[in-house]
């Protein structure tokens, strides 16, 4: 009797996906590149969404105009420009003028002295000339209406405040390939149309609505790949996937660079984000997914593929297997789940893992979208400096591939978030006049957070069990997001509040989750849980090798 009950207890459990992948299937077979390079498309689009805006919304110099001296034609850095405008460094001021005189003199057509104007004040413009015509500065008339310029990069990624639940509900509830196809749609047309808007309120509430309901293809893409492939190459996929979005990156920086006026900047970059609707009759769902909802048939059918596609055969032990499940499944009497966020208050364990994770994410996207924003801003070329720092990631993603599988998912995290708060402290104290040192430390922190950025996708993913991975998964990264929004408003801080207080900032916060990876578990060796039971045990049982 006692072995009956056993036996009917065990035909509930989910047959064990990853002894398949590692045992018959193949762990990172030709199905699972094939799926892996599909995969590219959307993720390097979502980069192009993510940082198009740096580009599109990027500062114009700009000058008063002097009705006195301009003419129809206004050209912005005349011979005489001195004489109306203060100077201000090495070139004049943006946002003033010197006053009119009360009586101002008779000057020859054509000519613009000193004389025409008071130097002893200066007033603010009343209208400007631009330096180009490039960005949305100059259609919307921003010139020195810095707040409101800045304003659209946190506007926009407040959208993915919601846009991370929203996802991880459709992903967890129809499956990664829906959430997939969604997301990218979305992004496609909406962007495509922001680029035909003449006001600058639409143009925010479209760059919202973007980001609400499109932003979620990058976090679709990475939990479709990791969840097919076997626990030796989960960390390989995942660095994968964040090198093609820095990728993505450098290859923004080259379009933008060859197309800078940012409407047809724009269509260039979304208009092909349309076609990724094709996927979902292209892409397999997650086999991970599928067993999750009991949809063994289903499952079935895809370990097939993929079995076929790397030569190799699901043995007849394990068809059996997933048979004998979906029956026990379908004739078993399914309890009413409870809401997940009673599940998570009531597991201790689980609590504590989703409020300490956001502080990882609020410190990884506040440094990593805070220094690719600064970067334009630096001396040189601003799309070749984008590039520069978008390119050094690519090596701190795979430092992050041949360490985490070697050391283990903490060391590397907190060697990686402190070296990052070394540079930036170095960086915000450091004397003027080593412009080499600064940039090489400016790098050096990049490289540090790009291996935090694998690192942390993995390890959380790792954190949390398969059947609500991608709702806890989106919970850490959408709380996350409050680095993102605040990101865009690190230069303006700079300027009004104190000038090291971004990088002072940025240092903080990576001391902070350094010492926080203490308090969580080493995944090193470990299975992907499928339940809360499995995800507590992480850390109390021996990993297998």
């Amino acid at each position: 009797m006692a072995t009956e009950e056993k036996g009917e207890t065990s035909a509930f459990k989910p047959v064990d996906l990853d002894n398949i992948l590692v045992e018959e299937v193949g762990q990172f077979g030709k199905y699972q590149i094939v799926t892996l390079l599909l995969a590219a498309f959307p993720v390097i689009f979502s980069a192009f969404a993510s940082g198009e805006y740096i580009f599109t919304t990027a500062r114009i110099n700009t000058r008063c105009l002097i009705p006195e001296c301009d003419g129809s034609d206004p050209e912005f850095s005349p011979k005489w420009v001195l004489n109306a405008i203060p100077a201000s460094g090495n070139t004049f001021d943006g946002c003033e003028r010197f006053g009119n005189l009360t009586t101002p003199p008779v000057v020859p057509e054509g000519e613009c002295p000193a004389s025409l104007f008071d130097t002893s004040r200066t007033q603010t413009c009343d209208s400007y000339v631009y330096e180009n015509q490039l960005s949305v500065v100059y259609d919307f008339d921003m010139a020195c209406d810095e707040w409101r310029r800045s304003q659209i990069g946190s506007i926009r990624t407040i959208g993915t405040l919601l846009v991370l639940p929203i996802t991880g509900y459709i992903s967890d509830r129809w499956g990664r390939r829906v959430a997939l196809t969604i997301n990218a749609f979305n992004t496609g047309w909406i962007g495509l149309v922001r680029s035909f808007v003449n006001s600058y309120e639409w143009f925010l509430t479209l760059e919202v609505l973007e980001s609400s309901v499109g932003a979620g293809a990058y976090s679709s893409c990475y939990i479709l790949v990791t969840e097919l492939v076997g626990p030796r190459y989960r960390v390989i996929a995942g660095a994968t996937i964040s090198t093609l979005f820095a990728l993505g990156q450098v290859i923004l920086g080259f379009i933008a660079w060859g197309v800078p006026a940012w409407r047809p900047l724009t269509q260039v970059l979304y208009a092909p984000q349309i076609l990724v609707v094709s996927y979902f009759w292209i892409l397999s769902e997650s086999v991970r997914w599928l067993m999750s909802k009991g949809r063994y048939e289903e499952s079935e059918q895809i370990l097939k593929k993929v079995a076929k596609a790397n030569k190799k055969e699901l043995s007849e032990k394990s068809l059996q297997a997933l048979r004998d499940t979906a029956e026990a499944e379908r004739t078993a009497e399914k309890p009413k789940e409870p809401w997940l966020v009673f599940l998570v208050f009531k597991s201790r364990v689980i609590l504590s893992r989703c409020m300490v994770s956001p502080i990882w994410w609020i410190t990884n996207t506040l440094v990593y979208y805070g220094m690719n924003i600064n970067s334009v801003n630096m001396s040189g070329n601003g799309y070749l400096n984008y590039v520069a720092v978008a390119a050094i990631e690519i090596p701190g993603y795979w430092t992050a591939i041949l360490l985490l599988d070697r050391i283990g998912r903490k060391p590397v995290l907190i060697c990686a978030y402190w070296l990052c708060a070394a540079c930036q402290f170095a960086f915000a104290f450091m004397p003027e006049g080593n412009d080499g040192l600064q940039l090489a430390l400016y790098l050096f922190g990049k490289y540090c957070i790009a291996i935090v950025m694998t690192s942390v996708y993995v390890y959380t993913a790792e954190l949390y069990p398969t059947k609500y991975r991608h709702n806890l998964f989106a919970f850490s990264s959408m709380v996350g997001r409050l680095g993102s929004i605040t990101a865009p408003l690190t230069p303006s801080l700079a300027s009004e509040v104190w000038e090291p207080f971004p990088s002072v900032l940025f240092g903080s916060f990576a001391l902070l989750s350094g010492a926080l990876i203490f308090t969580t578990p080493e995944t090193l060796g470990t299975k992907l849980p499928d339940t809360f039971e499995d995800a507590e045990q992480l850390g109390k049982t021996k990993p297998n090798t």
